[in-house]
This record gives C-alpha cells, structure tokens and sequence, in this order.
C-alpha cells in the first residue's frame, strides 16, 4: 500500500513468481526476488521474500541480513528461528544455540517455538551432540498424539537423530509414527522405514529395460544363430557340388 499502484503491481508480480518457483527453481524464484529487491527494498514483504529466496539457494549471508532488515521494520519475531538456522548454514552452530536461549523464542507461536526446537537440535548435531540433540526433541509437541501441521517433521528430526546415535529399534518406532502423521509425504520416512526393514526397491522402468535389452540380445543370437545355419547349408552344397563333378569326371 505504500506503493504507487503501477509500482506496486509490478512488485506483486515478481513476489508471485517468488513463491510459486521457491520450490521447484529456487534459483529461478531468488532472480525474481532480486528484482522486487530492486524495485521495494523498503518495504518488508520484498525483504523477507529476498530472504527466503537466498535461503533456499544456500545463501545463508545475505538470507540473514535480509531477514534482519525484515525484523527492523515490522518488530516481528516470526523470522527468529530461520534467522538461526542461517547461522548453522554459516557455520556458526554455537551462535544459533545462543538465539534459542533468547527471550524472542517465547513471544513465538507454537509452530514457531517447535521450528526453534529443530533448529536448535540440528545446531546440536553439528557439535556432533547427538545425545544432546535426542534430549532438545523430547517435549510435550513430540509425546502429544495430536497432529499439527508441524508434528511430521519433529518426529522425523528424532528419528533420525535416533538412528545417528545407533537407536535404531527407537529410530523405527519414530519413522513408523512419522509417516503416521505425514499424510502429505513431506518426508521421506516411509522409505527410511522400508530401509530399515531390509526392503529393496527396484526401479520398474529398469526391469521393463532390462527385459528389452535381453530380448535384443537374444534376436541378435537367433540372427546370428540362423545365419550360421545358413553358412553351414551353403558349404554343403558346395560340397555336394564337388562330388558331382567328380563323379562326372
């Protein structure tokens, strides 16, 4: 609204393109981003945009100071988790452990006390504290049966800590749980959960080219094989040819 309309249409347009591509062409949706940048850099849905962009094509820096110059303008706290991930993009594990001590952590809402809590855990595991790690997940949003949009991915992040630490009968309950909960497929704990299971899965186009390859090859022996076959014929008659002409003679 601070913009002027034809401006701010323009904005609009390349902050659209930014979220629909984030996703599948992060690259391509962090050059959109850099245009609205271009054109609003005062207003703080173009930073926060900008900074979710640099995200998630790995550019923690410049993430982090786009998500600082967010936080300025609108007093948020939304942002604080991501901004401490970035540190742990950064490498800089200690300093996203510091944030989740911060008092900002308890002005968030649940979801976002829960993202502090993965970060948090995440940081942990970068110090290589596993068993550090397991103990940041324990809290009431992982024992409640209850499923929020948020309750897939926690359990995800301890089974899979889990698993790291060696656990790996508590590592199956957790992935089991986890898919439970992720009606969506937002993760991959169902192939994790096979893998554990001893279950093999095979590609079935590579069978279907398997097969094909081995049908080609056995036309090309049977080709082979009749050819030889008609070789074989053909000295023959030579052969019978010469005895012909000998008893002629």
């Amino acid at each position: 609204m601070s913009l002027p309309k034809g401006l701010a249409e323009d904005v609009a347009r390349n902050l659209v393109m930014v979220a629909n591509l984030i996703d599948e062409d992060p690259e391509q949706a962090y050059a959109y981003s850099r245009i609205a940048l271009r054109l609003a850099s005062r207003v703080a849905a173009v930073r926060e945009a900008a900074g979710f962009a640099a995200y998630a094509t790995q550019k923690y820096s410049e993430a982090l100071a786009e998500f600082r110059a967010a936080r300025r303008m609108t007093g948020g706290v939304e942002l604080w988790p991501v901004m401490a991930d970035c540190e742990r993009g950064m490498g800089r594990p200690e300093r996203a452990l510091a944030m989740a001590g911060e008092p900002e952590v308890q002005k968030l809402d649940k979801a976002g006390q829960v993202e502090m809590r993965l970060v948090a855990a995440g940081a942990r595991r970068d110090m290589e504290q596993l068993d550090a790690a397991i103990v940041t997940l324990q809290s009431p949003e992982l024992a409640s049966t209850a499923v929020h949009p948020w309750t897939a991915r926690l359990r995800y992040a301890y089974a899979d800590a889990l698993l790291a630490a060696g656990r790996e009968s508590e590592a199956r309950e957790w992935f089991a749980k986890t898919v439970e909960s992720d009606k969506d497929g937002a993760t991959d704990a169902s192939d994790r959960l096979a893998e554990l299971d001893g279950v093999e899965f095979v590609d079935a186009i590579d069978e279907l080219d398997d097969e094909s390859d081995d049908v080609v090859e056995t036309d090309a022996d049977d080709e082979a094989d009749a050819a030889d076959d008609l070789g074989d014929e053909a000295d023959e008659d030579d052969e019978n040819e010469d005895d012909d002409t000998d008893l002629k003679a």
